[in-house]
């Protein structure tokens, strides 16, 4: 077992993980385990330079834990926080402006043309570029001013600046099985994070055997262990239809646990590999290798495998091919490669000749067909009696079936059915209405290719005056209030008083935001608001790490709204404006350890100037998406933070305050990744992907519009009040007086327990 995967779990969750049994607790007055030892007091001091503080009972648990094995969790830590990549960036004390101009680059383009010969003097840099003299000031470079190539590299960053540490609390093996049936258990998608832990948990720890997978796209990575230990039975329990045979194909293809079909893959790839500048331009031959690494290929091991999941699949030949109808195309495809019309030949493979049969003669019918005919018939009973059938899809289109045949009819028959909807769907429903029955709200949309989209208002809404739209928004809330409500008073509880931490009443209830960062330190729940303790937030990013030396750009930016409506934008073509500074645009990565940039932020001249938000994005400016393993988040302490007079070097961990890592399974090119509330002196976590070389393409309404659904999201905090009343709860201000209680630690490790 490699305990240092179940260390960056439980990190995660501002715990640290140690294999050491049961835990005994520590209590005061025994001098044999209040005495630390000079390996853990050392250790102590390392995990502070980095931003943490342990509890009183890890404390004493690491006197069991010998010295070499704290030399290693200290260099997971140090991996972890990228305490030894490379954290310098273009530009020496980079707060202090160079004065570079758009005159310094054409004067430099000038010289490179006609070179020395035609009078330019200055001086050859290792790239090869000849910096005139009067441009640049060289002094002030790390590397190429001109290229954005590094020559210099730093081995050091700064230790302990933070003035607030974060507390981890102990976890043993047995805390890590809870968080693998959790994870397995949960009732929403799993976020990058939460997949990644699973599949981390997953290659060190056995399945639990009465775990109950809620989600088919968790069920995948369940499935594949399987698989890979030759447990092909049990992994047949687990699929139980033929779109989860597919799922679990493409996602063995793909690494995708969403079912993205071909021709969407390409087109991606031919957007992700364009360039702004012609000769850079590589989509065409983007998608000829995207067409490529699609291509089926199988051997008969997996043949054979996939042939046995069909024909034992618990559902007729007419139910399994309308099942497989929607993807129709892929189907094909996969019959093919896969040789199931071969197998279905075979002894002991009647079942799958016969699915095959009905979907090759196309002798069955629709269900998706039969409702559309229904509603171009305009025949409302039928409509909702087929939606009753399918609680889900119901959910799905009540909005838009509202508007086609009237409030009262619809919901009078979806409040008959709500009892059999998840309740995660329930609250989406609840978040959306407050935006679709809006004409004038554009709606914000995330297809599963990392591009973000403005869906304009349903044109049926036109119909409607605001008295009716209003009624139709507030019908479906308190309908869906009421299915909540019945919902948490089903439950028994002897619980007589809760305690609800404030902080849950900004924090929107997850419902599956399937994001493509990892957060390996300082979890946050989408839409968590992080308060500014000093008057400078520093945004950080490096990006390279375990890269050879190549041409690799990624941009860091920060776009400041202004009162009047004007933008300030500070990026690699802007490197100051009011109230930010940027450390130098790098084109290029040196050899395996990476490279950095930063904007500082300055919160009294951003107040100044009467700056409403500030919005931080990073970019690839390459052809390609956002590297993988790239970091970026922002920095933040009530202290001054140093920037480095000789490197540049502006990294402490100890003042991290969130920090995330690209995906490896990412899709966007670019990605907006908080937005800073300065009168409020608050950073908003979100998410945010978009396909653009830089900021720019980060759409103002777009942000403005998820920062909108953000906020009109059922907060946790709103779903435990619903839940005191139905349960009769009396909330109380102390948690220690509370029988229930509900902190953000629990939201982050338990708080899909609600759904």
């Amino acid at each position: 077992m490699s305990t240092n995967n179940l260390i960056r779990v439980a990190l995660r969750y501002k715990a640290l993980f140690l294999d050491i049994g049961k835990v005994i607790e520590v209590e005061q007055g025994d001098g044999d385990s209040t005495t630390i030892s000079m390996p853990t007091l050392a250790f102590v001091a390392r995990l502070k330079e980095n931003g943490f503080t342990l509890s009183e009972t890890l404390l004493g648990a690491l006197n069991r834990v010998s010295a070499d094995r704290l030399a290693e969790i200290t260099e997971c830590f140090n991996d972890i926080m990228g305490v030894n990549l490379n954290w310098a960036p273009l530009v020496k004390q980079w707060d202090i402006p160079t004065g570079e101009s758009l005159a310094d680059h054409l004067v430099t383009i000038i010289a490179n043309i006609f070179g020395k010969e035609a009078g330019f003097k200055g001086t050859t840099l290792p790239c090869g570029h000849l910096i005139p003299d009067g441009t640049f000031p060289l002094e002030r470079y790390n590397g190429c001013p001109f290229c954005g190539k590094p020559f210099r590299t730093a081995d050091f960053v700064y230790k302990g600046q933070g003035s607030k540490l974060k507390e981890l609390r102990l976890f043993t093996l047995d805390d890590m099985k809870k968080v693998l049936a959790s994870l397995l258990a949960s009732a929403t998608p799993l976020d990058a994070t939460q997949r990644d832990s699973t599949e981390k948990l997953i290659a060190e720890l056995p399945l639990p055997d009465d775990v109950q997978i809620a989600m088919k796209e968790t069920a995948m990575l369940v499935v594949k262990t399987l698989v890979e230990k030759g447990r092909n039975e049990e992994a047949a329990t687990l699929l139980k239809s033929p779109t989860d045979i597919l799922r679990y194909l493409w996602y063995e293809k793909t690494g995708y646990v969403q079912i993205i079909e071909p021709k969407t893959l390409v087109a991606h790839a031919r957007k992700m590999y364009s360039h702004i500048w012609g000769p850079l331009d590589r989509s065409a031959d983007a998608a000829i290798e995207m067409t490529a690494k699609l291509k089926l290929k199988y051997d008969r091991k997996a043949c054979l495998r996939t042939a046995q999941w069909m024909n034992a699949l618990p559902m007729s030949a007419r139910q399994a091919a309308e099942d497989m109808n929607p993807k129709r195309g892929m189907w094909v495809r996969m019959i093919r490669a896969l040789r199931l019309g071969e197998y279905s030949r075979k002894k002991g493979f009647t079942h799958l000749a016969e699915i095959l049969d009905v979907f090759y003669k196309h002798d069955y019918q629709t269900w998706q067909g039969q409702l559309d005919k229904a509603q171009k018939e305009n025949n409302c009973e039928r409509t909702l009696a087929m939606l009753k059938e399918r609680p889900g899809m119901f959910a799905r289109c009540l909005f838009a079936t509202m508007l086609r045949f009237g409030s009262d009819k619809v919901i009078a028959s979806f409040d008959e059915i709500t009892d059999k909807i998840p309740s995660r769907l329930l609250i989406s429903l609840s978040n959306a209405a407050i935006n679709y029955f809006d004409p004038d709200e554009e709606r914000i949309a995330h297809p599963l290719t990392g591009v973000t989209h403005l869906v304009k208002p349903n044109k049926l809404l036109s119909l409607y005056d605001e008295t009716t739209l209003a009624e139709m928004q507030n019908a479906v809330s308190e309908t869906i209030k009421k299915a909540l409500t019945r919902r948490f008073a089903s439950q028994e509880t002897e619980a007589k008083t809760i305690y609800i931490e404030p902080a849950l009443y900004d924090i929107p209830v997850s419902v599956g935001n399937r994001s493509a960062t990892i957060q390996d330190t300082s979890c946050a729940l989408m839409g968590t608001r992080f308060h500014v303790e000093g008057d400078a937030v520093r945004l950080f990013m490096q990006w390279g790490k375990g890269l050879h030396a190549q041409p690799l750009d990624m941009d860091l930016s920060c776009r400041i709204s202004m009162p009047d409506g004007s933008i300030a934008e500070c990026a690699y073509y802007s490197l100051t404006c009011v109230g930010a500074k940027h450390s130098g645009d790098i084109r290029s990565i040196p050899e395996m350890v990476g490279t950095a940039e930063y904007i500082e932020l300055s919160l009294p001249e951003l107040e100044a100037a009467g700056a409403e938000y500030a919005t931080f994005t990073c970019n690839a400016y390459s052809v390609g998406g956002l590297s993988p393993n790239l970091m970026m988040g922002w920095m933040n302490s009530a202290f001054p933070m140093e920037i480095s007079e000789e490197s540049g070097v502006a990294y402490d961990p100890s003042t991290v305050q969130h920090m995330v890592r690209i995906s490896e399974s990412n899709l966007s090119k670019g990605l907006v990744f908080g937005v800073l509330d300065v009168s409020k002196r608050e950073i908003i976590w979100l998410e945010m992907p978009f396909t653009a070389q830089n900021l720019r393409g980060a759409d103002s309404k777009s942000v403005a519009a998820m920062i909108r659904k953000l906020q009109a999201r059922l907060s946790v905090g709103a779903l435990l009040d619903i839940k005191a009343q139905a349960q009769g709860l009396k909330k109380v201000e102390n948690v220690d007086d509370a029988d229930e209680k509900y902190t953000y630690e629990w939201a982050m490790t338990g708080g899909n327990e609600l759904l």
